[in-house]
């Protein structure tokens, strides 16, 4: 039953394996790091990926944790997004709020940056108990494989002086026995005290130099390329108690510091799909313009090279101009070309009273010249001499 409803309870009333300030820490650490422990789970243990707040970002609607999902972008990469699922999981409803990672991870990942100065003595001082206690965890478990192959010494030897003296075979065995957990024993205490005594050199020297470094130096050591994620994820734990996040007109991020301190950002919508694939009026303002002088293929290579970036894709094409001229209603080459007076090479043809094949050949010796609308196909100038003159 949960301990809640217990009626009673006699610690020591048996002899345990561990104690019950042992057990208890061990229900502690078991409920922070359960992957799937329900509603009392506020944490879990930092993972590889990207997500910065795994783990400490709280729903500001309902007040549940939130967890994390990840979305393939461009590139082949994922990018973090929280979601408030509980009740969808539960009772099939919409999530409460979801809210894109990585604008958040960056913004208080800059912040820390900046406010790190109060924070730094005691992110200092929860590493280095953080340390002291894994250290004074592991000595424990070693003390006890030495008081367990003392036990066994102790007990082959109680076994060995029982037995009857007058019964050789079985006293030789027992003091064979006897003998070998005396052994182990012995190799066992050499190798806690070797053991203990190497983790407080490394803690003594090592650690703490590494703990100096990481208080007095955090933006060199947050901003290296060689840290993996989970180890700024661990840097996060012990400067934050937990990230609120309430998604409304703007985005509200409540920072909440062991220290005691509180910060809150306010951070803008991100923008829609719709949004980021609509095509930007610049560069519908671009391709209206170049239709006066360039075809379709043309536009794209002249945009493409002045590095303008089209709403989907990541380089113009042709089909790409023409859904932009047809969707934006751009009035089409040809139709401009036709305006300025520009004939067809039918047309062209029976002006000048030849044949239709003639006017390429008219065009390769530049008698005639032509004004491309599409790919090989072309309208052409009247030449001046045949030119209606205006006589007003």
């Amino acid at each position: 039953m949960p301990k809640e409803e217990w009626h009673a309870l006699f610690p020591g009333s048996h002899e345990g394996y561990i104690s019950w300030e042992d057990y208890e820490e061990n229900q502690r650490l078991l409920t922070e790091q359960a992957q799937a422990h329900g509603a009392e789970r506020r944490k879990s243990p930092p993972r590889e990926g990207p997500a910065l707040l795994q783990g400490v970002v709280m729903c500001g609607v309902c007040g549940r944790r939130m967890t994390v999902a990840y979305e393939t972008i461009s590139g082949g990469g994922c990018s973090p997004v929280y979601r408030c699922q509980r009740e969808g999981i539960k009772r099939g409803r919409p999530p409460c709020q979801v809210i894109g990672g990585s604008p958040i991870d960056e913004a208080v990942g800059k912040t820390l940056l900046e406010s790190f100065t109060p924070a730094t003595l005691d992110m200092a001082l929860q590493v280095q108990h953080e340390l002291q206690s894994r250290y004074e965890e592991t000595d424990r478990l070693r003390k006890r494989q030495v008081e367990r192959a003392q036990y066994e010494a102790d007990l082959a030897r109680r076994r060995y002086m029982q037995v009857d003296p007058d019964n050789r075979l079985v006293a030789d065995t027992l003091e064979a026995e006897w003998n070998d957990k005396l052994r182990a024993f012995a190799e066992a205490q050499d190798r806690y005290e070797k053991q203990s005594k190497a983790d407080r050199i490394t803690m003594d020297d090592r650690q703490r130099e590494q703990i100096l470094a990481l208080a007095k130096d955090f933006p060199r050591l947050w901003s290296d390329p060689h840290i993996p994620q989970w180890e700024r994820k661990r840097m996060i734990r012990l400067l934050i108690d937990n990230v609120t996040l309430i998604r409304k007109k703007e985005i509200t991020v409540h920072i909440r510091f062991k220290c005691g301190q509180t910060e809150t950002l306010r951070l803008p919508l991100p923008e829609s799909a719709v949004t980021l694939f609509k095509t930007k009026p610049e560069v519908v303002k671009a391709v209206d313009q170049l239709l006066d002088e360039h075809t379709h293929q043309q536009i794209a290579e002249i945009l493409n090279r002045q590095g303008l970036n089209p709403g989907r894709g990541k380089s113009f094409t042709t089909n790409m101009i023409a859904w932009i001229q047809s969707a934006y209603g751009l009035k089409s080459r040809y139709n401009r070309l036709r305006e300025q007076g520009l004939l067809s090479r039918k047309e062209i043809a029976d002006r000048l009273g030849i044949q239709p094949w003639t006017v390429r050949t008219l065009l390769d010796r530049g008698v005639l010249k032509a004004h491309a609308y599409s790919n090989h196909k072309y309208l052409y100038e009247l030449p001046r001499k045949y030119m209606p003159v205006n006589n007003s």
